[in-house]
């Protein structure tokens, strides 16, 4: 049949941040000029303003929410359909922290929808590449009421109760909606979200812009958002597996696994009601697939492509040794 759907790959958008590094060029060759740093590199976006566009195909230049309101169940799943509908539910990024980023908190659904901001913003984050003794900041170190986190954040001292964490390449860390978090200088991650672009800021650590303003602080917003709990364990544990796939994350929201191959590896989706993502992190390979338009799709470091549901089967060919995330709805 033609002009039946592929994988899809998009043209990032590219986003300067205050806090924004170079690591998006140097790491994954993706040019950002005229832009003077790149904080942020939205790879598959259906987020209103700043949606992704198909890079490959007959389908090139179309956007990603007009694909699902033409090709529904059969690009999302219909199951992912019916509970989304004509937006895309996963927003993935990559973020280069060359400074901290603001401290910060995001809604939960039922806030969200309270608010009128559509949903609410859980996230996972895959670290990529972490200078010696990068840290970051996720959720509280002790337990604290809304008045002592109050005081702590009038005399800025907010970093005494927050829980720090030391990060490599590798580690895994699931940051559900009300958790506070902050992303630490010299850390390059890869993001997977819930379809939101709302944050509530805490603390900017100070700091200026090139007009001399302070960036916008939500400390009411904030107040009812944060979760105030303190967790065991802030960070995921996984074993990777060898020519095979690893669950990094499992949630309401999105389910993310790593895909290790050094050889070819089929991956067969006929079970699944859901697109499926797949980031490349490390290497380069091809994904082959069943389809008569671009039967073959290369993928190297810093590439996504969407699997659209209506593919039962691919097939991963490795170049090289090569690492994947492998995002989906469940």
């Amino acid at each position: 049949m033609e002009n039946q759907l592929y994988p899809l790959k998009f043209k990032p958008v590219l986003k300067d941040k205050i806090w924004g590094g170079n690591k998006v060029n140097r790491l994954l060759g993706i040019d950002f000029s005229p832009l003077p740093n790149c904080g942020e590199a939205w790879v598959v976006s259906g987020v209103e303003g700043n949606q992704t566009a198909v890079s490959n195909g007959f389908l090139a230049g179309n956007e990603l929410n007009e694909l699902v309101e033409v090709y529904m169940g059969d690009l999302v799943g219909d199951s992912v359909f019916q509970r989304h509908g004509n937006e895309f539910p996963i927003l993935v990024k990559f973020i280069d922290a060359a400074e901290y980023l603001s401290i910060q908190v995001h809604p939960d659904d039922e806030l969200a929808a309270k608010r009128g901001v559509g949903n609410g913003k859980s996230e996972m984050w895959y670290i990529l590449d972490a200078d010696k003794n990068a840290e970051l900041i996720s959720g509280f170190s002790q337990k604290v009421d809304k008045e002592s986190y109050l005081k702590h954040l009038e005399n800025k001292t907010l970093k005494e109760i927050l829980n720090i964490e030391k990060v490599e390449k590798g580690d895994v860390f699931y940051m559900p909606a009300g958790r506070i978090h902050g992303i630490g200088p010299g850390i390059f991650l890869a993001e997977i979200q819930q379809t939101s672009d709302t944050t509530y800021r805490i603390y900017d650590w100070d700091r200026i812009d090139e007009d001399g303003n302070s960036r916008e602080l939500h400390t009411a917003e904030a107040l009812e958002a944060i979760d105030f709990n303190v967790y065991n364990d802030y960070k995921s544990t996984y074993q990777t597996k060898h020519n095979g796939t690893a669950n990094l994350v499992s949630s309401p929201y999105f389910t993310t696994n790593l895909i290790d191959l050094d050889q070819a590896l089929a991956k067969d989706y006929s079970e699944l009601d859901s697109f499926v993502i797949l980031l490349c992190t490390e290497g380069t390979l091809t994904l082959v697939h069943g389809g008569t338009n671009e039967p073959q799709v290369k993928l190297k470091k810093g590439d996504a492509v969407l699997v659209p549901a209506s593919l039962d089967r691919i097939d991963l060919i490795p170049d090289m040794p090569s690492k994947l995330l492998e995002v989906y709805l469940p």
